[in-house]
C-alpha cells in the first residue's frame, strides 16, 4: 500500500494511493497514519481489504498539499557514509562499523515544501536517500533478517545537509543537519510488502534539471537489515521511528570546485524507485 497525509501544515488526513493513481480518503478507519497504525496488524488489514474492495471513497477537489506520510515521528536515526561510491566521491574510508547520527523530528516538511536555506550558509547540499520506517519494536536484534521483519515500510528523503556547519564548525554533525525544513520526506510511505528487496532500488537527484545523482541501494556498504539490527543494539526503535540509510555518490561536496552548493531559487527534484518524487524550491530562511 502506499499511505499518505494531506493537507494544510498541522492540518493533514490520511489517504492511500490506490493502484490507479487516485486518492481515496481513510478518515472513516484511522485517525491519522502514525507508529500505533503502523504497529496495529488489524488496523493495516481493514485498510488493505477496504481498497481491494473498493470501498474507499475518493477524495473530491484539487489535488491537495501532500505533507509528511508520518505523523508524530518519534526520532530520526541517520546513517553516514553508507555507500561505497559516497566514500570514494569524498575521501573517506568505509567505515568499519555504521556512522550514526540524529535529527529531530521537526526537521520534517513534505515532499514538495520549501526548503530553507540556514543564515549565513555558503554549503548547503542534497542528499537523497532512502527511509526506513519501523513498524515492531526492535531491540537487541540477532540478525540482518530480523531486522527487515521489523521494518514497516520505505520512503523517500532528502538529507539536506550545511557542509560548513557539520564539518567546520566543530563537534559532531548535527549542526549541518538540523536546520529547519532539512528532512523532506515522502510523498508515500510504501508497505514492506511491497518492496521484496530494498537492495535493488534506484536512487536519483537533479538540481536545476541537472541529474547530479543517479545511484542504487546495491552500494550501500551496511544494507538495510543490517543498519536496523546494528542501530536495535544501541538504543530500542519504536513504531514511527525513522532511519535515513545514506545517499550514493554525486554531493555538491563531493565535487570540483567551485562546488555547486545550492542557493536560493534552486529547483531540486529526486526519487526513488517506486517510492515517488519530490520537488523542492530552495528559498533564503
Amino acid at each position: 500500500m502506499k499511505l499518505l497525509r494531506v493537507g494544510t501544515p498541522g492540518q493533514e488526513r490520511p489517504a492511500l494511493l490506490d493502484a490507479d493513481g487516485t486518492l481515496r480518503d481513510l478518515t472513516g478507519l484511522v485517525a491519522d497514519i502514525d507508529g500505533t497504525l503502523l504497529a496495529d496488524a488489524e488496523a493495516l488489514g481493514r485498510i488493505r481489504a477496504a481498497a481491494d474492495a473498493g470501498a474507499l471513497p475518493v477524495l473530491d477537489g484539487a489535488v491537495p498539499r501532500i505533507g509528511p506520510p508520518l505523523a508524530r515521528i518519534g526520532k530520526i536515526v541517520c546513517i553516514g557514509l553508507n555507500y561505497h561510491d559516497h566514500a570514494r566521491e569524498t575521501g573517506a574510508e568505509p567505515p568499519a562499523e555504521p556512522v550514526i547520527f540524529f535529527k529531530a523530528p521537526d526537521t520534517v516538511v513534505g515532499p514538495d515544501d520549501t526548503v530553507l536555506i540556514p543564515r549565513g550558509s555558503v554549503k548547503t547540499d542534497w542528499e537523497v536517500e532512502l527511509a526506513v520506517v519501523v513498524g515492531r519494536t526492535a531491540r537487541y536484534l540477532e540478525s540482518a533478517e530480523a531486522g527487515l521483519a521489523h521494518v514497516a515500510g520505505y520512503a523517500v528523503a532528502h538529507d539536506v545537509s550545511e557542509r560548513e556547519f557539520q564539518i567546520e564548525r566543530g563537534g559532531t554533525w548535527d549542526k549541518g543537519k538540523n536546520c529547519e525544513t532539512f528532512n523532506p520526506l515522502g510523498p508515500w510511505l510504501v508497505t514492506a510488502d511491497e518492496v521484496p528487496d530494498p537492495q535493488a532500488l534506484s536512487l536519483r537527484l537533479w538540481v536545476n534539471g541537472e541529474l547530479k545523482q543517479d545511484g542504487t541501494t546495491a552500494e550501500q556498504i551496511f544494507p538495510v537489515g543490517e543498519v536496523v539490527r546494528y542501530v536495535s543494539q544501541f538504543m530500542t526503535l519504536y513504531p514511527g521511528d525513522i532511519i535515513n540509510t545514506g545517499t550514493p555518490a554525486g554531493v555538491a561536496m563531493g565535487r570540483p570546485e567551485p562546488k555547486p552548493y545550492l542557493r536560493a531559487g534552486d529547483v531540486v527534484e529526486l526519487e526513488v524507485t517506486g517510492l515517488g518524487r519530490q520537488r523542492q524550491v530552495l528559498a533564503r530562511a
